[in-house]
């Protein structure tokens, strides 16, 4: 069984939510990801580690990779099976991945690296890479530069605690994220892109995120507070009744 966290594996009352309100990424970066690895995403044999519910992967497959997804969590994994029946679903985690020497093209980790210890996982996945293949790592962070965004994180902040926000930290200023890899051998760009949603949808996603989730032993009383106060302040600004989230995509790409 992997070594992962109770918060990682938190994710796993909320996989059917998780799938359902999660935003997805820009085609933009997949096209980022073919020009930094220097090959077609078509045909490569691609391990997508902690796929979740497979947001990343489904678009992988729409490119014509070959993957796998390996995933920790039983909830994620099941919504996984579930919704791309086809694809192969190891569980595990990237500290110690089931998965054969020099056997992937590609190993991806959307929104998910952070779960890992990087001096147990980079060593993984550049075992299981094939040599000219590539790491790629990346996360959506929610634009800070945005007023009504940065207005939201500071109520985050004093509802979740100070050091916790479910928007990830401002794009070229964290550790979490980009920050916290190695100087060396990374090659790393920012793409922004944004979504439409109704508000409803908004607060869904929110509540999908480790930082409510691990919070709810009262039942979900106080997140049901947080986003009851949340849609009365969102309807000020958004009367219209939708939210355009706008969001960061922060990119690292390692060729073997």
């Amino acid at each position: 069984m992997p070594a992962t966290t109770p918060r990682a594996l938190s994710f796993d009352t909320a996989a059917a939510r998780y799938a359902a309100y999660r935003p997805g990424y820009p085609p933009a970066l997949l096209d980022t990801v073919e020009e930094l690895t220097g090959r077609p995403l078509h045909g490569s044999r691609t391990a997508d580690v902690g796929a979740g519910t497979g947001i990343a992967t489904r678009l992988l497959l729409a490119r014509g990779a070959r993957v796998t997804a390996v995933e920790p969590g039983p909830g994620m994994a099941a919504e996984l099976r579930r919704s791309l029946p086809s694809v192969p679903v190891v569980r595990g985690d990237g500290n110690r991945l089931p998965l054969a020497a020099a056997s992937a093209d590609l190993i991806t980790y959307a929104q998910s690296w952070h779960w890992t210890d990087p001096e147990r996982s980079l060593p993984e996945a550049l075992r299981v890479l094939r040599p000219g293949g590539a790491l790629a790592l990346w996360w959506n962070v929610s634009d800070h530069t945005v007023p009504w965004i940065a207005d939201q994180d500071a109520r985050l902040h004093a509802h979740l605690g100070a050091g916790e926000s479910v928007h990830g930290t401002p794009a070229g200023s964290g550790t979490r994220n980009l920050g916290s890899l190695p100087d060396a051998g990374f090659t790393r760009r920012v793409l922004r892109w944004s979504r439409t949603v109704p508000v409803d949808t908004h607060l869904a996603n929110l509540a999908t995120h480790s930082a409510f989730l691990v919070r709810d032993g009262d039942g979900g009383g106080s997140t049901r507070r947080f986003l009851t106060e949340e849609r009365a302040r969102l309807t000020e600004v958004f009367p219209e009744g939708t939210v355009e989230e706008s969001y960061v995509v922060e990119l690292a790409v390692l060729r073997r």
